[in-house]
Protein backbone atom coordinates (compact mmCIF):
# COMPACT_ATOMS: atom_id res chain seq x y z
CA UNK A 1 0.00 0.00 0.00
CA UNK A 2 1.63 3.38 -1.06
CA UNK A 3 1.83 5.64 2.37
CA UNK A 4 -0.54 7.98 2.58
CA UNK A 5 -2.38 6.49 0.18
CA UNK A 6 -6.01 4.46 0.43
CA UNK A 7 -6.33 2.68 -2.56
CA UNK A 8 -3.20 0.52 -3.26
CA UNK A 9 -3.41 0.85 -7.51
CA UNK A 10 -5.31 1.93 -10.41
CA UNK A 11 -8.36 -0.40 -11.52
CA UNK A 12 -9.54 -0.45 -15.10
CA UNK A 13 -10.88 2.83 -16.22
CA UNK A 14 -14.61 1.34 -17.61
CA UNK A 15 -14.62 4.01 -20.41
CA UNK A 16 -11.19 3.32 -22.06
CA UNK A 17 -10.51 0.47 -23.86
CA UNK A 18 -6.39 0.71 -22.90
CA UNK A 19 -5.30 -0.44 -19.92
CA UNK A 20 -2.37 -1.69 -18.09
CA UNK A 21 -1.53 -5.44 -17.39
CA UNK A 22 1.01 -6.08 -14.97
CA UNK A 23 3.62 -8.66 -14.49
CA UNK A 24 1.59 -11.92 -12.04
CA UNK A 25 4.83 -10.93 -10.35
CA UNK A 26 4.56 -6.99 -9.59
CA UNK A 27 4.61 -6.16 -6.27
CA UNK A 28 2.32 -3.13 -5.53
CA UNK A 29 4.65 -1.95 -2.63
CA UNK A 30 7.23 -1.67 -3.87
CA UNK A 31 6.19 1.19 -6.22
CA UNK A 32 6.65 4.94 -4.56
CA UNK A 33 3.41 6.49 -3.40
CA UNK A 34 2.32 9.27 -6.39
CA UNK A 35 2.76 12.88 -5.31
CA UNK A 36 -0.16 14.69 -5.63
CA UNK A 37 -0.78 16.57 -8.74
CA UNK A 38 -3.17 19.67 -9.47
CA UNK A 39 -4.64 20.46 -12.71
CA UNK A 40 -7.21 23.50 -13.51
CA UNK A 41 -10.46 22.79 -14.44
CA UNK A 42 -11.96 25.23 -16.62
CA UNK A 43 -15.31 24.53 -16.25
CA UNK A 44 -17.77 27.46 -17.58
CA UNK A 45 -20.79 26.43 -15.01
CA UNK A 46 -20.09 25.95 -11.17
CA UNK A 47 -23.77 24.42 -9.58
CA UNK A 48 -24.39 20.35 -10.55
CA UNK A 49 -28.31 19.67 -10.39
CA UNK A 50 -29.79 16.00 -9.71
CA UNK A 51 -33.08 14.68 -9.05
CA UNK A 52 -32.41 12.01 -6.91
CA UNK A 53 -34.87 11.43 -4.33
CA UNK A 54 -32.54 9.80 -1.75
CA UNK A 55 -29.98 12.70 -1.85
CA UNK A 56 -31.33 15.33 0.49
CA UNK A 57 -30.63 18.35 -2.01
CA UNK A 58 -30.64 19.32 -5.74
CA UNK A 59 -28.54 21.75 -6.38
CA UNK A 60 -24.24 20.65 -5.41
CA UNK A 61 -21.12 23.00 -5.45
CA UNK A 62 -17.90 21.04 -5.93
CA UNK A 63 -14.77 23.40 -6.09
CA UNK A 64 -12.79 20.50 -6.46
CA UNK A 65 -12.77 16.95 -8.53
CA UNK A 66 -10.99 13.94 -6.90
CA UNK A 67 -10.37 14.30 -3.18
CA UNK A 68 -6.97 13.79 -1.49
CA UNK A 69 -8.42 12.81 1.18
CA UNK A 70 -8.02 9.55 0.03
CA UNK A 71 -10.77 7.82 1.50
CA UNK A 72 -10.87 4.28 0.48
CA UNK A 73 -14.65 3.92 0.25
CA UNK A 74 -15.58 7.50 -1.02
CA UNK A 75 -18.74 6.15 -3.79
CA UNK A 76 -17.09 9.22 -5.70
CA UNK A 77 -14.48 8.21 -7.19
CA UNK A 78 -15.96 6.63 -10.30
CA UNK A 79 -16.51 10.38 -11.04
CA UNK A 80 -13.10 10.55 -11.72
CA UNK A 81 -13.41 7.85 -14.72
CA UNK A 82 -15.02 10.67 -16.89
CA UNK A 83 -12.01 12.71 -16.52
CA UNK A 84 -10.12 9.14 -18.37
CA UNK A 85 -8.07 9.10 -15.08
CA UNK A 86 -8.42 5.74 -12.84
CA UNK A 87 -11.13 5.50 -9.76
CA UNK A 88 -7.87 3.86 -7.68
CA UNK A 89 -4.99 6.33 -7.17
CA UNK A 90 -5.64 8.75 -10.01
CA UNK A 91 -8.52 10.22 -7.97
CA UNK A 92 -6.64 11.28 -4.94
CA UNK A 93 -3.48 12.29 -6.68
CA UNK A 94 -4.71 14.00 -9.66
CA UNK A 95 -6.80 16.75 -8.26
CA UNK A 96 -8.64 18.96 -10.29
CA UNK A 97 -8.85 22.84 -9.22
CA UNK A 98 -12.41 24.95 -9.85
CA UNK A 99 -10.16 28.85 -9.50
CA UNK A 100 -12.70 30.55 -10.91
CA UNK A 101 -15.56 28.72 -8.75
CA UNK A 102 -16.20 31.81 -6.71
CA UNK A 103 -16.85 34.44 -9.90
CA UNK A 104 -18.78 31.63 -11.52
CA UNK A 105 -20.92 31.44 -8.21
CA UNK A 106 -21.53 35.13 -8.63
CA UNK A 107 -22.56 35.08 -12.31
CA UNK A 108 -25.00 32.73 -11.79
CA UNK A 109 -26.70 34.20 -8.69
CA UNK A 110 -26.97 37.68 -10.51
CA UNK A 111 -28.82 36.34 -13.26
CA UNK A 112 -32.72 37.27 -12.90
CA UNK A 113 -33.71 33.85 -13.73
CA UNK A 114 -31.96 32.64 -10.91
CA UNK A 115 -34.54 30.82 -8.01
CA UNK A 116 -32.74 30.31 -5.00
CA UNK A 117 -32.37 27.03 -3.33
CA UNK A 118 -30.03 25.62 -0.85
CA UNK A 119 -26.26 24.26 -1.97
CA UNK A 120 -24.78 21.47 -0.85
CA UNK A 121 -20.66 22.09 -0.67
CA UNK A 122 -19.44 19.60 -1.75
CA UNK A 123 -22.15 16.89 -3.00
CA UNK A 124 -18.97 15.07 -4.28
CA UNK A 125 -15.45 15.39 -2.89
CA UNK A 126 -14.83 17.36 0.33
CA UNK A 127 -14.86 20.90 0.30
CA UNK A 128 -12.34 20.96 2.78
CA UNK A 129 -9.45 18.94 1.67
CA UNK A 130 -5.96 19.43 2.23
CA UNK A 131 -4.89 21.79 -0.90
CA UNK A 132 -8.22 24.12 0.40
CA UNK A 133 -5.73 25.22 3.28
CA UNK A 134 -3.45 27.67 0.19
CA UNK A 135 -5.88 27.56 -2.40
CA UNK A 136 -8.89 29.08 -0.25
CA UNK A 137 -11.50 28.65 -3.45
CA UNK A 138 -14.32 27.37 -0.89
CA UNK A 139 -13.80 30.43 1.50
CA UNK A 140 -14.24 32.62 -1.31
CA UNK A 141 -17.53 30.82 -2.44
CA UNK A 142 -18.68 30.87 1.12
CA UNK A 143 -17.89 34.65 0.66
CA UNK A 144 -20.35 35.12 -2.11
CA UNK A 145 -23.09 32.70 -0.63
CA UNK A 146 -22.78 35.12 2.44
CA UNK A 147 -23.22 38.30 0.15
CA UNK A 148 -26.19 37.06 -1.04
CA UNK A 149 -27.34 35.52 1.89
CA UNK A 150 -27.65 32.38 -0.30
CA UNK A 151 -28.32 28.85 2.23
CA UNK A 152 -25.66 26.15 1.85
CA UNK A 153 -25.20 23.20 3.45
CA UNK A 154 -21.69 21.77 4.24
CA UNK A 155 -20.34 18.24 4.76
CA UNK A 156 -16.75 17.68 5.64
CA UNK A 157 -14.27 15.65 7.38
CA UNK A 158 -11.71 18.01 8.06
CA UNK A 159 -10.82 20.28 10.82
CA UNK A 160 -10.06 23.44 8.42
CA UNK A 161 -13.89 24.14 8.56
CA UNK A 162 -13.11 25.88 11.64
CA UNK A 163 -11.11 28.81 9.81
CA UNK A 164 -14.36 29.91 8.19
CA UNK A 165 -16.42 30.53 10.99
CA UNK A 166 -16.56 33.76 10.45
CA UNK A 167 -18.31 33.06 7.40
CA UNK A 168 -20.27 30.42 8.82
CA UNK A 169 -21.92 32.51 11.47
CA UNK A 170 -22.43 35.66 9.41
CA UNK A 171 -24.69 32.92 7.15
CA UNK A 172 -26.23 31.82 10.52
CA UNK A 173 -27.56 35.15 11.25
CA UNK A 174 -29.95 34.72 8.18
CA UNK A 175 -30.71 30.85 8.84
CA UNK A 176 -28.21 29.84 5.66
CA UNK A 177 -26.08 27.63 6.98
CA UNK A 178 -26.09 23.79 7.93
CA UNK A 179 -23.27 22.34 8.64
CA UNK A 180 -21.72 18.60 9.61
CA UNK A 181 -18.75 16.61 9.99
CA UNK A 182 -18.89 13.15 8.91
CA UNK A 183 -17.06 10.45 11.42
CA UNK A 184 -16.87 7.13 10.21
CA UNK A 185 -14.87 5.64 13.70
CA UNK A 186 -13.33 6.94 16.83
CA UNK A 187 -10.51 4.70 16.27
CA UNK A 188 -7.79 7.12 15.38
CA UNK A 189 -5.42 3.96 13.77
CA UNK A 190 -8.38 2.64 11.68
CA UNK A 191 -9.52 6.03 10.71
CA UNK A 192 -5.39 6.55 9.03
CA UNK A 193 -5.68 3.48 7.52
CA UNK A 194 -8.83 3.89 6.02
CA UNK A 195 -9.15 7.60 5.73
CA UNK A 196 -5.10 8.34 5.25
CA UNK A 197 -5.63 12.35 4.97
CA UNK A 198 -8.37 13.56 6.50
CA UNK A 199 -8.59 14.94 9.95
CA UNK A 200 -8.40 12.77 12.72
CA UNK A 201 -11.31 11.79 14.91
CA UNK A 202 -10.74 13.73 17.81
CA UNK A 203 -10.07 16.69 15.46
CA UNK A 204 -13.57 15.68 13.56
CA UNK A 205 -14.87 16.43 17.23
CA UNK A 206 -13.43 19.65 17.77
CA UNK A 207 -14.76 20.87 14.49
CA UNK A 208 -18.11 19.88 15.83
CA UNK A 209 -17.26 21.63 19.61
CA UNK A 210 -15.78 24.52 17.82
CA UNK A 211 -19.07 25.09 15.49
CA UNK A 212 -21.33 24.39 18.44
CA UNK A 213 -19.60 27.18 20.39
CA UNK A 214 -19.83 29.60 17.74
CA UNK A 215 -23.68 29.41 17.27
CA UNK A 216 -23.61 27.22 14.02
CA UNK A 217 -25.92 24.80 13.40
CA UNK A 218 -23.78 21.44 13.17
CA UNK A 219 -24.32 17.57 12.61
CA UNK A 220 -22.74 14.25 12.85
CA UNK A 221 -23.13 12.25 9.98
CA UNK A 222 -21.90 8.09 11.00
CA UNK A 223 -20.74 7.71 7.01
CA UNK A 224 -20.20 5.36 5.88
CA UNK A 225 -21.24 2.61 8.27
CA UNK A 226 -19.12 -0.48 7.40
CA UNK A 227 -20.74 -3.74 8.39
CA UNK A 228 -19.09 -5.67 10.41
CA UNK A 229 -16.43 -3.19 11.08
CA UNK A 230 -17.58 -0.35 12.07
CA UNK A 231 -21.24 -0.48 13.17
CA UNK A 232 -20.85 -1.57 16.58
CA UNK A 233 -19.04 2.39 17.18
CA UNK A 234 -22.11 3.41 16.45
CA UNK A 235 -23.35 4.58 20.05
CA UNK A 236 -20.16 5.86 21.12
CA UNK A 237 -20.11 8.04 18.18
CA UNK A 238 -23.33 9.14 18.82
CA UNK A 239 -22.30 9.77 22.41
CA UNK A 240 -19.10 11.77 21.51
CA UNK A 241 -20.60 14.19 19.25
CA UNK A 242 -23.57 14.72 21.16
CA UNK A 243 -21.47 16.07 24.28
CA UNK A 244 -19.46 18.00 21.42
CA UNK A 245 -22.73 19.77 20.40
CA UNK A 246 -24.09 17.71 17.37
CA UNK A 247 -27.90 19.06 17.24
CA UNK A 248 -28.35 16.35 14.22
CA UNK A 249 -27.34 13.18 12.99
CA UNK A 250 -27.41 10.72 10.28
CA UNK A 251 -26.03 7.89 8.46
CA UNK A 252 -25.08 6.03 5.63
CA UNK A 253 -24.23 2.41 4.73
CA UNK A 254 -21.41 1.75 3.00
CA UNK A 255 -21.71 1.97 -1.09
CA UNK A 256 -19.27 0.27 -3.29
CA UNK A 257 -20.11 1.37 -7.08
CA UNK A 258 -18.10 0.10 -9.79
CA UNK A 259 -14.43 -0.13 -9.24
CA UNK A 260 -14.79 0.97 -5.47
CA UNK A 261 -15.82 -2.41 -4.52
CA UNK A 262 -12.49 -3.98 -5.93
CA UNK A 263 -10.47 -1.60 -4.39
CA UNK A 264 -11.94 -2.04 -1.12
CA UNK A 265 -11.63 -5.89 -1.37
CA UNK A 266 -8.06 -4.84 -1.97
CA UNK A 267 -7.86 -3.02 0.98
CA UNK A 268 -9.35 -5.17 3.02
CA UNK A 269 -6.82 -7.52 1.89
CA UNK A 270 -4.12 -5.70 3.21
CA UNK A 271 -5.71 -4.66 6.51
CA UNK A 272 -7.91 -6.86 7.86
CA UNK A 273 -7.32 -10.51 6.06
CA UNK A 274 -9.00 -12.16 8.91
CA UNK A 275 -11.97 -10.18 8.83
CA UNK A 276 -12.58 -9.47 5.25
CA UNK A 277 -14.63 -12.62 4.08
CA UNK A 278 -17.12 -11.47 7.49
CA UNK A 279 -17.18 -7.75 6.22
CA UNK A 280 -17.78 -8.78 2.83
CA UNK A 281 -20.62 -11.38 3.69
CA UNK A 282 -22.42 -8.66 5.93
CA UNK A 283 -22.23 -5.93 3.08
CA UNK A 284 -23.87 -8.69 0.94
CA UNK A 285 -26.43 -9.49 3.34
CA UNK A 286 -27.96 -5.87 3.31
CA UNK A 287 -27.53 -5.57 -0.36
CA UNK A 288 -29.23 -8.18 -2.05
CA UNK A 289 -26.52 -10.47 -2.32
CA UNK A 290 -24.39 -8.51 -4.32
CA UNK A 291 -21.75 -5.60 -3.15
CA UNK A 292 -23.88 -2.66 -4.15
CA UNK A 293 -27.48 -1.72 -4.88
CA UNK A 294 -27.76 1.34 -7.17
CA UNK A 295 -31.45 1.28 -5.98
CA UNK A 296 -32.67 4.53 -5.15
CA UNK A 297 -35.18 3.10 -1.91
CA UNK A 298 -32.36 1.43 -0.71
CA UNK A 299 -28.80 2.51 -1.28
CA UNK A 300 -28.30 4.67 1.28
CA UNK A 301 -29.52 2.06 4.44
CA UNK A 302 -29.33 -1.22 3.13
CA UNK A 303 -32.34 -3.42 3.35
CA UNK A 304 -33.22 -6.84 5.24
CA UNK A 305 -32.68 -7.98 8.56
CA UNK A 306 -29.00 -6.71 9.33
CA UNK A 307 -29.62 -2.98 7.89
CA UNK A 308 -33.01 -3.06 9.91
CA UNK A 309 -31.08 -3.63 13.63
CA UNK A 310 -28.68 -0.91 11.81
CA UNK A 311 -31.55 1.68 11.81
CA UNK A 312 -32.90 0.82 15.46
CA UNK A 313 -29.64 0.95 17.06
CA UNK A 314 -29.37 4.50 15.60
CA UNK A 315 -32.47 5.47 16.82
CA UNK A 316 -32.07 3.72 20.20
CA UNK A 317 -29.43 6.31 20.75
CA UNK A 318 -30.54 9.12 18.93
CA UNK A 319 -33.16 8.96 21.99
CA UNK A 320 -30.59 7.71 24.18
CA UNK A 321 -28.32 11.31 24.13
CA UNK A 322 -31.68 13.50 23.39
CA UNK A 323 -30.81 14.41 19.75
CA UNK A 324 -33.04 17.92 18.95
CA UNK A 325 -36.41 15.90 16.99
CA UNK A 326 -36.75 18.93 15.04
CA UNK A 327 -34.25 21.66 14.18
CA UNK A 328 -34.72 24.72 11.90
CA UNK A 329 -34.08 24.47 8.08
CA UNK A 330 -32.21 26.61 5.61
CA UNK A 331 -34.64 29.27 3.89
CA UNK A 332 -34.03 30.95 0.89
CA UNK A 333 -36.30 34.15 2.59
CA UNK A 334 -33.17 36.86 2.77
CA UNK A 335 -31.48 36.18 -0.52
CA UNK A 336 -30.69 39.55 -2.01
CA UNK A 337 -28.59 40.43 -5.06
CA UNK A 338 -26.15 43.21 -4.00
CA UNK A 339 -26.72 45.67 -6.84
CA UNK A 340 -30.80 45.66 -6.02
CA UNK A 341 -29.79 47.05 -2.31
CA UNK A 342 -27.76 50.16 -4.20
CA UNK A 343 -30.80 50.82 -6.37
CA UNK A 344 -32.27 51.53 -2.61
CA UNK A 345 -30.32 54.91 -2.98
Amino acid sequence: MPKGRGAALNPHNRFETIHLNRDEEWDPSLDPAPKTVFYRDHTKSILSYNDSPDVGFNTGLNPYRGCEHGCVYCFARPTHEYLSFSSGLDFESRILVKEKAPELLRREFQKKKYQPQPIALSGNTDCYQPVERRLKITRRCLEVLAEFRHPVAIITKNRLIERDIDLLKELAQYQCISTFVSVTTLDRTLARKMEPRASTPEDRLHAIRALSAAGIPVGVLVAPVVPGLTDEEIPAILKAAREAGAERAGYIMLRLPFAVKDLFEAWLEEHFPLKKEKILHRIREIRGGKLNDPNFKSRMHGHGPFAASIRNLFSVYLNKYRFPADTAGLTTAHFKRPEEQMRLF
